[in-house]
């Protein structure tokens, strides 16, 4: 089944989506711009019959009155007692324009513009000079005149029309409008006593409707220009200050994801004092996070890759020979030796597994205000109660600057993984029944200094801060309870704390010195 109009209806959906967030916003202004206009059409299209509809209902009221009046004054229609009857009603047509009457054979018998209605002029006898104007106003009456702009045709044809119309004996309104004037006219029939005897006009210079139309037109295209001033300076604010940087937040995270190295705006974006400069300076921190994991990631997989290739050749070479010898002490010792690789192995994937937890952990984690010598004193109990016993091997732990409070910004259980780990890796490379020191001291500048001292084999490179790097290579043969990777989370913690972690062999070349500055709070 052939469905046009939802497929039509996808494409425009589809339109609208693919468009710019300021492309958007003017459409649906633009959208609005139409409505809006359409609506205003409408209403200036139905306050010109309105206001003309209350004209007419003016002149109909007159007409009536004035046929009243005829009726009951039994006027005839000629010029000379219409000419009187004119002056005597003059007081119905003095807010008139023009006033005409023509008999039943559409002759002119009455124009008020031939006449002069004022009392003091009245009462000269009509003569030749205004019999000579009436006849000439009535051949210019029936000239042709504009009806409505749109058509041309003369009054002479309207009443002509008018009497043969199934409207005949109701009023008749139409509009002459040119440049400079607006008239409405309103025509009906004299009926007296059922007889048609006339025909009476009322013309009104109708520009008050006009100058309403045109004022209300001025008003709607002053507002629409006004709105249409706003929107542009809106426009041109919503672009420049928050459209423009979010492309460039755009623009920078698609350099990003192609890896260019095109330069990028975001320095300029994290200088904003709003959101979007939270937002700049939020989405560069976690893209410089994510490329450093991405590294980080890449680097240790390669490390990973070629620290198990090792043992499992070991495995390899070991298995064959196993398979092929009969000698139970080289049996024996094939077996230590896969075993050995099997604990290296082992103790790499899960010292791999927790590192990646404690990455995801970490970001969700937030540091808060904690005394680091309460955990230091905590983790050195617990350690104590185990290896103290199990190996003789004491931790001391001393307080120099001997204060009640050490404050770090921290996340707590990170803190004690630190010192859980160092702790550990000193106790794995120290014999039997010997003394581990842990100090912790406040420098000058209010810095706070920990210290791990042991008596143990200490460091076989002069470079000794390369310990700290994945997979240290130059271990002892111990190695097998050891992935590589401990010293190097402890560095990676103690940098997300803000802190520096160093590493040095004792003066005498007896044992190792840890040492980590956290900075002040």
């Amino acid at each position: 089944m052939i469905r046009f109009p939802s497929i039509l209806q996808e494409e425009k959906w589809t339109f609208l989506r693919n468009l710019s967030i300021l492309k958007k916003f003017l459409f649906i202004n633009l959208i609005i711009f139409i409505v809006i206009g359409s609506f205003t059409i409408i209403y200036l299209s139905s306050v010109k019959p309105d206001l003309i509809k209350k004209k007419t209902l003016n002149h109909i009221q007159i007409i009536n009155n004035t046929i009243d009046h005829i009726q009951r004054l039994k006027i005839k229609f000629t010029e000379n007692d219409i000419r009187k009857f004119l002056f005597s009603t003059r007081f119905l047509f003095q807010n008139l324009d023009r006033v005409i009457l023509f008999d039943n054979k559409y002759k002119l018998v009455g124009d008020t513009d031939t006449l002069d209605l004022d009392p003091r002029s009245f009462s000269q006898k009509l003569n030749i000079v205004e019999h000579e104007i009436l006849e000439e106003k009535s051949k210019k009456i029936v000239k042709k005149k504009n009806i409505n702009k749109n058509k041309t045709i003369s009054l002479n044809d309207i009443l002509l029309n008018y009497t043969g119309s199934k409207d005949f004996g109701k009023p008749f309104t139409f509009t002459q409008e040119n440049y400079d004037q607006f008239l409405l006219t309103t025509i009906k029939n004299v009926n007296i006593d059922g007889t048609n005897i006339g025909f009476l006009a009322i013309t009104e210079n109708a520009n008050d409707i006009r100058t309403a139309i045109n004022e209300r037109k001025s008003f709607i295209i002053r507002t629409a220009f006004a709105v249409a001033i706003v929107i542009l300076i809106f426009s041109i604010v919503l672009n420049r200050y928050f459209l423009k940087p979010i492309k460039n937040l755009v623009t920078y995270t698609k350099i990003i994801k192609d890896k260019s190295k095109k330069e990028t705006n975001i320095e300029r974006l994290k200088n904003r004092n709003d959101e979007l400069g939270i937002l700049s300076e939020s989405l560069d921190d976690m893209t410089h996070e994510l490329q450093k994991r991405i590294y980080n990631a890449e680097n240790f997989s390669t490390d990973l890759v070629h620290e198990i290739r090792n043992p499992l050749a070991s495995l390899k070479s070991a298995s064959e020979i196993l398979s092929e010898t009969d000698d139970q002490a080289q049996r024996n010792k094939l077996i230590n030796i896969l075993n050995h690789d099997i604990q290296r192995i082992e103790r790499l994937i899960t010292d791999y597994s927790q590192m990646l937890k404690d990455e995801v952990a970490l970001s969700k984690e937030k540091m808060k205000k904690i005394n680091l010598k309460l955990i230091v004193k905590s983790v050195v109990d617990d350690f104590n109660n185990i290896y103290e016993a199990k190996r003789g091997i004491k931790i001391e732990f001393i307080d120099q600057a001997k204060i009640d409070e050490y404050l770090i910004f921290g996340i707590e259980n990170r803190i004690e993984q630190i010192i859980a780990n160092l702790l550990d890796n000193s106790i794995s490379f120290s014999d039997d029944n010997q003394k581990i020191l842990v100090k912790i001291d406040k420098d000058l500048s209010n810095k706070i200094i920990l210290k791990i001292i042991d008596q143990g084999k200490g460091f076989k490179e002069k470079d000794t801060n390369k310990i700290f790097n994945r997979f240290y290579s130059n271990r002892p043969d111990s190695f097998g309870e050891h992935s590589g990777l401990g010293l190097n989370i402890v560095k990676n913690l103690v940098e997300l704390h803000g802190g520096i972690i160093n590493a040095s062999n004792n003066a005498n070349q007896k044992g190792a010195n840890i040492e980590i500055i956290f900075p002040e709070t």
